[in-house]
């Protein structure tokens, strides 16, 4: 119940529903007893065995409970006769149909209240995975399937509804309907009941023992679910590169094995799951027949109990089948909810090791960047050693190299996508993992390699980093990134949706929007990764015409492989397996002969 207690938190804001539930199960289960013991002066009426009674019983103790209510039922119904038996009859099934329908109404608004804090719950807790997910670090997901973090947003938080906010429903009515049906049936006879005592807890001892390896083949069905969605993810993502290479075949085959393994652990699970019912239903069926021949005896051969009341009896001891059988399936819930739970839970409990409380606010650079002896790995591999670098106020940085020498990561490091794990980055002396999040990186504006566009329009992609832009503020950013004439051409212009990750779009110009999605930000510092490597030479020309517009009167740091975008850097670093090799203006490293020199000759840009 551990899970279960974690997840309940989330029902707090909906208590007063659990409050309005709780009471309508009360009445639920009250009506729902009273409704069987009402059959009883009614077959009293048919059997004609009413013991006439024309004075109200005295009240003489607990002790004394069972004669004064049937001393009262006797009075109340010899009242009704003086009417005419016609009458009598005819008010007691009235009495009947209206406790059943108090039952039931009670039970429809237990139900109805319910619906609010199990959906209100389902919704907070997809809002917190959701919340959560998007918080975490980029190293979070390294060794993680985007498809199972997807399986725990959807169908595990589906399955802790179904499963442990089910179990609400069942805390009060269930249990509550059993106690008042056992106590009517002590009061009716505490010999009979006696094997109640005796028989339902073996019944339920033997059916819980059905439940113990449920969990365990839950967490199968679960981790499987979210491996299959993980192939549909990668298979939608990269659907050009499988067709291109004719692997749709290689593709079928995992997914078909994926989905071969659900079903033979979802049959296991289910199968399991189904005997709860039919085992919980032959077992109580099972004391019932007890009861049938011990009362049966106590009827016929003993004489000591009235068949009317041993009638009423049984019906009420059949009803504990109901409740008792709903419980038992709950149980199977908890044990399935808790894998879900569990995988829930291991996401909103993750440790964020970005989370670090602090008032140090930074809206500006007024003096330098400085990164001083970083060292950082992915894995075991060093990809930063001892990195030293200072970038000053308004100057443009440029970090060339090898794949690998650890430009990427600079950038990575400096929004903070990843801490490193010796050494420091500073902002006017301020070490940036001092600074809150949301306040280091409206310092930042990005541009990758890979434009990340989303599947919305124009408009709103440009104004991804300030939502509340103006429609002029953001066609002056879409006209100086060189984007406004080609997004005119579009019958909606800038309302046109460019569809998922922007593929209605050539490669120019998704790069050029991204850069207007930066311009319009306006950060003091901008972020340059590969930003033209994926370009043809015309759109190449049109995307670094915009970056210089981009540049101008701000701290820019540019990774780049293709050199000519880089000529006019006021800086330019090369970097070899982590480390500083050469630095200085391009002219002054081309003079110098060196590594910088061969990259510029490799390229033939000398």
């Amino acid at each position: 119940m551990e899970y279960f207690k974690k997840i309940l938190r989330f029902a707090r804001p909906y208590r007063k529903y659990a409050v309005l539930n709780i009471i309508a199960n009360i009445f639920y289960a009250l009506f729902g007893t009273l409704a069987m013991i009402s059959l009883f002066p009614m077959l009293s009426v048919l059997f004609k065995q009413t013991e006439a009674l024309y004075t109200p019983p005295t009240w003489e103790g607990i002790s004394n409970t069972k004669t004064y209510v049937e001393q009262a039922l006797n009075y109340f119904v010899t009242q009704k006769a003086s009417e005419g038996e016609g009458t009598a009859l005819l008010f007691m099934v009235g009495l009947v149909i209206g406790m059943f329908f108090l039952k039931n109404l009670f039970g429809y608004l237990a139900m109805f209240f319910i619906t609010f804090l199990r959906n209100g719950v389902l919704k907070d807790l997809r809002n917190a995975l959701y919340d959560k997910s998007i918080s975490l670090p980029l190293s979070f997901y390294s060794e993680k399937r985007k498809g199972d973090t997807m399986a725990r947003i959807s169908s595990d938080v589906l399955e802790i509804q179904h499963s442990f906010l089910s179990v609400l429903e069942l805390v009060v009515r269930e249990p509550l309907t059993i106690v008042f049906t056992i106590t009517a049936m002590l009061l009716m006879s505490a010999k009979l009941t006696l094997f109640v005592f005796i028989f339902l807890p073996i019944s339920g001892y033997l059916i819980s023992l059905l439940g113990k390896s449920l969990k365990k083949k839950s967490d199968r069905v679960q981790e499987e679910q979210g491996h299959f969605l993980s192939i549909v993810e990668e298979t939608l993502g990269g659907l050009k590169i499988i067709k291109a290479f004719t692997a749709e075949p290689l593709f079928s085959a995992k997914f078909k094995a994926s989905t071969q393994r659900f079903y033979k652990f979802s049959n296991s699970l289910l199968n399991r799951q189904n005997l709860a019912s039919p085992s919980s239903e032959f077992l109580g069926i099972s004391v019932i027949g007890i009861l049938l021949w011990y009362g049966g005896r106590m009827v016929l051969v003993e004489g000591s109990l009235k068949p009317e009341l041993f009638i009423t009896y049984m019906s009420l001891a059949y009803q504990i089948l109901t409740p008792a059988k709903a419980m038992s399936k709950a149980s199977y819930g908890v044990k399935k909810g808790n894998a879900a739970a569990a995988r829930v839970l291991e996401i909103l409990e993750a440790k964020n090791p970005l989370d670090r409380s602090s008032q140090k606010k930074l809206n500006s650079i007024q003096t330098a960047i400085e990164f001083k002896d970083l060292s950082f790995s992915y894995d075991k591999e060093l990809v930063l050693d001892g990195f030293n670098l200072k970038v000053l106020k308004g100057q443009t940085i440029a970090l060339v190299g090898q794949s690998g020498s650890g430009k990427s990561t600079i950038a990575n490091l400096l929004m903070r996508f990843y801490d490193p794990q010796k050494g420091s980055i500073t902002i006017d002396g301020t070490p940036i993992n001092q600074v809150p999040l949301p306040h280091l990186r409206n310092l930042m504006g990005l541009v990758s390699q890979d434009a990340l566009l989303f599947n919305d329009s124009i408009l709103n992609n440009i104004a991804l980093g300030k939502p509340d832009a103006s429609e002029e503020d953001i066609l002056a950013a879409a006209t100086l990134a060189n984007c406004h004439e080609f997004i005119g051409q579009f019958k909606e212009g800038y309302h046109t949706n460019i569809g998922d990750s922007g593929n209605k779009l050539s490669g120019g110009q998704k790069q050029r929007i991204s850069i207007a999605r930066a311009i319009l930000k306006n950060p003091p510092l901008m972020i340059l990764d590969e930003a033209t490597s994926a370009l043809d030479t015309e759109s190449e020309k049109l995307v670094q015409d915009a970056l210089e517009t981009l540049m101008k009167n701000r701290t820019s740091i540019v990774i780049a492989h293709r050199l000519s975008t880089i000529q006019h850097a006021q800086l330019i670093v090369v970097m070899q397996e982590g480390k500083i090799i050469e630095q200085g203006t391009h002219q002054a490293l081309l003079d110098q002969k060196g590594h910088y020199h061969k990259l510029v000759t490799l390229q033939t840009l000398a």
